[in-house]
């Protein structure tokens, strides 16, 4: 009972243990994965050209997050050719990278939520390889909801007055990831990442 007590005094308690336990979810899922040497060379090259279009912008938002050239869609072939728990493990990997050159630290539950835990999510896509642009929408939608709760917790200080955070999280985190899973949609259509998935 006095556990219960505290965390609902302590909201940041509660959602730190919510975010380690996610991670360490997630990471026990991908424990018996084994890639080949093929595998783990495709996965290299895909985080790089991911890291390399996070680098390279279509527009930067002035309170973080970008729109991107398809910066999502390495990963979610990842996952898709790979499966998600794979997908997921590429999703963490990319967002330690993300931290270490786009670093924005508040504090570190705000780290989780923003940084190992989206990414893992793009890995959920994974789970709808015949379907893959409900992967994708599924997908970004987890990313979204994590950074919505980053948003309320942690940056409602940047709300207008008179804008509620939920509001002010919610539009700010749309602005960028609702373009961005648009233009990794087309570029699936045009793409042959049918083909892609193939050769991996």
């Amino acid at each position: 009972m006095k556990l219960f007590a505290m965390l609902e005094k302590s909201p940041m308690t509660l959602l730190a243990l919510a975010g380690v336990f996610l991670i360490l979810a997630f990471l026990l899922r991908t424990r018996k994965v084994k890639l080949t040497t093929h595998q783990a060379t495709c996965c290299g090259l895909l985080l790089a050209l991911t890291l390399v279009l996070s680098l390279l912008p279509l527009y930067r938002m002035p309170y973080g997050g970008t729109i991107t050239l398809g910066g999502m869609l390495p990963i979610m072939l990842i996952a898709f050719a790979y499966g998600p728990e794979v997908g997921i493990m590429a999703g963490f990997v990319y967002g330690l990278l993300n931290l270490l050159l786009n670093p924005y630290i508040l504090q570190p539950v705000q780290v989780l939520f923003d940084y190992p835990l989206p990414f893992m999510a793009l890995g959920l896509c994974g789970f709808f390889p015949r379907h893959p642009y409900l992967g994708m929408a599924v997908g970004v939608a987890v990313r979204y909801l994590f950074h919505f709760i980053s948003g309320v917790a942690f940056f409602a200080s940047y709300a207008p007055a008179g804008m509620s955070p939920a509001v002010y999280s919610l539009v700010a985190n749309g602005t960028y990831l609702i373009p961005d899973l648009v233009i990794c949609l087309v570029l699936y259509r045009l793409l042959p990442m049918e083909r892609f998935r193939q050769m991996m």
